[in-house]
């Protein structure tokens, strides 16, 4: 049976020195660039192929909102089992399991069936996503986590960057080939997962019926937690109603799948900048100042009608996601064993997932009502979850303890 991997990443003694876990965050960032390149080659396009097939804007809300509903109720769950088996079996399952229901999308199906296949979709996405940042999390030292965080984060940006612009080639009368290319890339994606010795070594292996420890919410999750709700609310309104907004304003296909390539690609560069900052600077000051640059952008939205200067606007915006994903991260990291990490994601991941489902229902109909209604909804939520966070994190220190590195025996 094989022995279980100690409790801290600086006690694993060479297997989780700086090269080893290097490598193994650039084969996992590999990995998720692939699901996200075939992903983003969907998502801005999806809303308008639906609207094709009949779908009124509270469906289309509705069947985006199901993406994220799946990953509200799988991910906690996600990530229990990645505590417990391990996380590369949940990493490969969800792969498989998203390639699957894209095959599935190139079937004759209702509107019904395509909400439904979503739901199976953002199940499958949610467990890739906990079990990955769980696997980087449990393995990579506090005084390095920031930055090793932020390259999982820019490999997605990354493939939504390039996927809409791949998306953009095929346009919306031919979602087949984009849905049997998203297959071929989350396939894909799972070759490294199942190969990789690296990223086999450095996985959490318990004994087996081992009982898991009671996870406590703390104040770095629960400011965490705050956190991640805002950013999802902003998530859920785009999701739902961004392309319906330039759609309005009168952009082409191609200019809205350059919209989200507009936003991704600052991320990408930015994020790894935002990583060294959350590894060197006051992380709660950084949360919040890339939290209230969304909201301030999430309010102006709806007010502009000039095309480029949307664009320009969403390139800005990413700024803001940039500098605080890798500072919640680390924030709500430090100190927690391997073993509660996969839950600790779980719950951050299915707190984030649930706003998004919640606010891209709502967002639908909302939108219906005023194009104006979702985006100050949202907004004014999100600026009174920022000072909830500001306010539960308060007593905390927001520097990384950066930790003497261990040798070898």
């Amino acid at each position: 049976m094989p022995e279980p991997m100690p409790d801290h990443p600086a006690a694993a003694g060479t297997i989780n020195d700086e090269q080893a876990t290097s490598t193994m965050v650039r084969r996992l960032a590999l990995v998720v660039f692939l699901e996200w390149l075939g992903a983003g080659a969907i998502m801005p396009l999806f809303p308008l192929f639906l609207k094709d097939h009949g779908a009124s804007p509270s469906l289309i809300g509705l069947t985006m909102s199901a993406f994220f509903l799946a990953g509200l109720l799988t991910q906690f769950p996600a990530g229990r089992l990645a505590d417990r088996i391990g996380r590369r079996p949940v990493l490969v399952g969800g792969l498989f399991v998203y390639a699957g229901a894209c095959l599935a999308c190139m079937l004759p199906v209702s509107i019904w069936g395509f909400i439904a296949l979503r739901f199976i979709q953002g199940g499958a996405a949610g467990a890739v996503e906990v079990a990955s940042l769980a696997l980087v999390s449990s393995n990579v030292p506090i005084e390095r986590r920031g930055r090793a965080i932020s390259r999982i984060f820019s490999a997605q940006l990354a493939g939504t960057a390039v996927g809409p612009l791949l998306g953009s080639v095929a346009g919306v009368h031919h979602m087949s080939l984009l849905f049997l290319a998203t297959a071929m890339a989350c396939t894909v994606a799972a070759i490294p997962v199942l190969t990789s010795s690296t990223i086999r070594s450095h996985d959490v292996i318990h004994v087996q019926h081992e009982p898991l420890v009671r996870l406590a919410m703390s104040r770095a999750l629960l400011g965490a937690v705050f956190g991640a709700i805002t950013l999802g609310l902003g998530i859920g309104v785009y999701e739902a109603c961004w392309t319906l907004l330039l759609n309005d304003r009168g952009a082409s296909s191609a200019i809205i799948a350059l919209s989200w390539t507009a936003f991704s690609v600052p991320y990408v560069f930015f994020v790894r900048a935002a990583g060294w900052f959350a590894d060197h600077w006051d992380r709660r000051a950084l949360a919040a100042l890339g939290l209230l640059v969304s909201v301030s952008f999430c309010i102006a939205y709806p007010f502009v009608t000039s095309i480029p200067i949307l664009l320009a606007m969403g390139f800005l915006e990413s700024m803001g996601f940039a500098f605080a994903l890798p500072s919640l991260q680390a924030m709500m990291t430090e100190g927690r064993t391997p073993r509660e990490l996969g839950r600790v994601q779980g719950i951050y991941a299915s707190s984030q997932t649930g706003a998004i489902a919640l606010a891209s229902a709502v967002a639908g109909v909302l939108f219906g009502m005023h194009m104006f209604l979702p985006f100050l909804v949202s907004a004014g939520l999100g600026l009174l979850l920022t000072l909830a966070l500001l306010v539960t994190w308060a007593p905390l220190d927001g520097h990384a303890h950066h930790e003497a590195p261990t040798t070898g025996s």
